[in-house]
């Protein structure tokens, strides 16, 4: 009785055939091939080679599909979807895919392909994103963005930029709709004329390979930095197999020299120049052949600093809405709490060891086996940043009456618990099944500042999903 008075039933998938997916096994929710991404009304669920959108109104409405998409993948390369997550605008929403080859996907949810890009040939481990707006009480710059993490490299979209696309995209679409359909020759035409989004990449691997990255926002310049200029600087925190935390101060800037920035701009206006003065010369009626895609040059990365602890290994990192905050998970079964901008660890979540004597009787060991399921529980698990509501007494709730909190997902204790930050108690902990994942809707962009606005503010929730039964679920 005590799980039906902190969930709310919000919709189930019992009812559609997920075979493909690996339902009717138990746990197969816990298959690191199977990535899920939530969005309000929406649960996109991805295999290896496919991908499925699944739609349900209200909780006495069944789950219905919304569209399956396949992705035109290379059998060559033997690439995969490694990355998923919803891209939610004001009137837009849409679906990007990571693969194991480097390639960012956008789908609509009609299942066309809007864009197609290169941002570096390795895996994409994971697309993150974020946005400044909400948390109008931090002083920072106002910034919305999309990380691509692979390994031992980040890239950052500005939503900006990714939002002209979109409209661009739909504009050309509605143009269009009455005289062609959106058929094979139209997503490949769209695709070969579509120009690369812009976007910034950063090498990271100066203390190996990363395995979880995050651009927690933007911070000040190097106090001997000697030029004057109007870029910004990001700060940038990694997880991984050599280090258990890093740092790093990320430029805008791929060049530094004032002759690599005159070049950076006069060459390839030049080679532009020169190649159309050629078609003009030597126009012919042979196909042009479709350049290779080349990554960008990176730029430049300055190593903070790094937590070197082994045998611990970092797992999963997530910041909270002001990035001032990470929680990390690590293979020892303890979570971290960093303050992103002092890069100091405020608080430590652990497992208790223990050893048996080899002269304990037998009759203790069954108890000593059980304490011993109990204390360990932290491994594998999962971190959400949630918010509270403390102040009730008003009708139309601001920012300011939440407060942050953190909910941990640890599956071996079977329980998702809620710790109020920085450093206050545990306020809340709610069984949950075998077999359940966390999830948490995107960040939606382009939303207004919710402290001034006139409708209520919409806090950080957390959803259960249950591989065994299908039901879905928010926390209250």
């Amino acid at each position: 009785m005590a799980r039906r008075t902190h969930l709310t039933d919000l919709g189930t998938i019992a009812n559609l055939d997920l075979s493909d997916l690996g339902t009717g096994n138990e746990g197969w929710l816990d298959n690191p091939n199977l990535l899920c991404a939530l969005d309000t009304d929406s649960l996109a669920i991805a295999n290896r080679y496919f991908l499925l959108v699944l739609e349900w109104s209200h909780a006495s409405t069944p789950a219905a599909f919304r569209v399956k998409i396949r992705p035109n993948l290379s059998p060559i390369e033997a690439e995969y979807i490694s990355a998923l997550e919803w891209l939610v605008f004001d009137d837009i929403r849409v679906i990007a895919i990571g693969t194991s080859c480097g390639y960012l996907l956008i789908y609509s949810l009609g299942g066309d392909l809007i864009h197609k890009q290169l941002v570096y040939p390795a895996k994409i481990l994971k697309l993150r994103v974020r946005g400044t707006k909400r948390d109008i009480t931090e002083d920072t710059l106002s910034s919305e963005e999309v990380c691509v993490v692979m390994p031992g490299i980040i890239a950052r979209f500005d939503g900006s930029e990714i939002q002209k696309v979109l409209h661009r995209w739909y504009q050309e679409t509605q143009n269009r709709f009455w005289n062609q359909s959106s058929g094979d020759k139209g997503l490949e035409e769209h695709e070969i004329s579509s120009s690369p989004i812009p976007y910034q990449c950063w090498n990271v691997n100066k203390y190996g390979s990363c395995v979880d990255a995050a651009v927690t926002g933007v911070m000040p310049p190097p106090l001997l930095e000697l030029q004057q200029s109007s870029d910004r600087y990001y700060c940038a925190v990694t997880i991984g197999a050599d280090t258990a935390i890093s740092a790093f101060r990320l430029s805008e800037d791929r060049s530094r020299s004032f002759v690599g920035a005159i070049l950076s701009k006069v060459v390839p206006a030049t080679f532009s120049t020169i190649a159309s003065f050629s078609k003009l010369v030597w126009r012919t009626q042979q196909r042009i052949k479709k350049p290779e895609p080349k990554p960008q040059p990176f730029a430049r990365a300055l190593p903070l600093t790094c937590l070197k602890d082994h045998p611990r290994k970092g797992e999963k990192l997530t910041l909270s809405p002001s990035g001032t905050l990470a929680a990390i998970t690590d293979s020892l079964g303890r979570i971290m709490l960093l303050d992103t901008r002092a890069l100091v660890v405020v608080r430590l979540w652990k497992v208790f060891y223990f050893f048996i004597d080899k002269h304990v009787p037998v009759t203790y060991l069954f108890s000593f086996f059980f304490c011993y399921q109990k204390l360990q529980g932290y491994r594998d698990a999962s971190c959400l940043f949630v918010e509270r509501l403390v102040n009730k007494d008003s009708r139309e709730h601001v920012k300011n009456d939440y407060c942050l909190c953190l909910a941990i997902h640890a599956p071996r204790k079977g329980i998702v618990e809620i710790w109020q930050m920085r450093t206050g108690p545990r306020i809340l902990t709610v069984p949950c099944q075998k077999g359940s994942k966390i999830l948490q809707p995107t960040y939606r962009f382009g939303s207004t500042f919710s402290a001034s606005s006139t409708t209520s503010y919409k806090p950080l929730e957390v959803f259960f999903l249950n591989g065994d039964s299908g039901q879905l679920s928010r926390l209250n």
